[in-house]
């Protein structure tokens, strides 16, 4: 470790919660109501919002309205808004509703890799060469997923040296931004320091990004051994949304406010406002089968309740 950056230091969060907070939720929410999320989203001051994903209807049925989501969104100064793309039809939908960064999804795994999008790790790669390039080729910026880089569901242990080659790989076919991602939220602060060790021979810290899931209560803990190794952005979904709908026990991604909280603890810079925060995940609760998980969350809405 070499120590927390300085006060005053910028962190990107990257929202993830309209896209893979949603997807794996039972209740059917509206496309209104999507629409009206993401705005209050933007309102709290967060400027990288994942708002839908452009792929089967039948494989996440919560997904199927993406393209009246990302037409209906207001577009607001300084915010992006991003879409996941399996494949060029994908993306041609993107394109045609607008959106100007896309987000494609690799796997660590090979057998994740065919349960999520069935096809094997090599033969997805070459399919997100073309999306890459089209994307590229349209004027449109390409963030590279890549999933399982701590632990798969299915074959357990994950090699580094494999996570290091893939992401090497997404970042030749012309993503700006590589996102090592804990699927399944089994990765712990040791694990954290010694992946980003190995990967920042073949990325470039500041085009690493990190996508943390809260299963085992250790995701703020991995964010703050990234954050002493240098990275500052981090996948968040606002109430602690979300989970996997392909990776067993994949439990809610790391809630936004409880990483605004800390960050904010720590003097860093993010932008968000954190009861305007608070306010747009206690308009989707409702909506809801369940309550939110996020402790910070959780902590404000009773303070206002009493």
């Amino acid at each position: 470790m070499t120590g927390l950056p300085p006060a005053g230091t910028a962190v990107r969060i990257v929202e993830v919660g309209p896209r893979d907070g949603l997807q794996n939720e039972r209740a059917a929410v509206s496309t209104g109501d999507k629409i009206a999320f993401v705005a209050r989203l933007a309102d709290a001051g967060l400027r990288a919002i994942e708002v839908g994903a452009f792929v089967s209807p039948r494989r996440v049925p919560q997904m199927a309205d993406a393209d009246a989501v990302v037409r209906g969104l207001p577009r607001r100064p300084g915010v992006t808004f991003s879409a996941l793309v399996p494949n060029l039809e994908g993306l041609e939908r993107a394109l045609a509703a607008g959106v100007p960064e896309v987000a494609i999804f690799a796997a660590a795994s090979e057998t994740f890799s065919r349960h999520n999008i069935n096809r094997g790790i090599d033969e997805s790669l070459a399919i997100y060469g073309e999306v890459a390039r089209a994307a590229l080729a349209a004027g449109v910026r390409v963030r590279g997923y890549l999933s399982t880089c701590f632990g798969c569901p299915y074959e357990g242990e994950v090699p580094e040296a494999r996570v290091v080659g893939l992401a090497d790989r997404l970042l030749a076919m012309g993503a700006y931004e590589v996102v090592l991602s804990d699927t399944i939220g089994i990765a712990h602060p040791g694990q954290v320091r010694s992946l980003l060790e190995q990967t920042r021979h073949a990325v470039p810290v500041g085009a690493t990004a990190l996508h943390f899931h809260d299963t085992r209560g250790t995701g703020l803990a991995n964010v703050l051994m990234a954050l002493s190794l240098g990275i500052t952005t981090f996948d968040a979904s606002a109430g602690g949304l979300g989970g996997c709908p392909f990776a067993p026990g994949a439990a809610g991604n790391l809630a936004t406010e409880d990483l605004v909280y800390l960050l904010d603890g720590l003097g860093l810079a993010t932008g968000v406002n954190l009861q305007a925060l608070v306010s747009a995940s206690a308009f989707l609760e409702p909506r809801l089968d369940h309550p939110l998980p996020s402790k910070v969350y959780q902590a404000e809405r009773r303070k206002r309740t009493a």
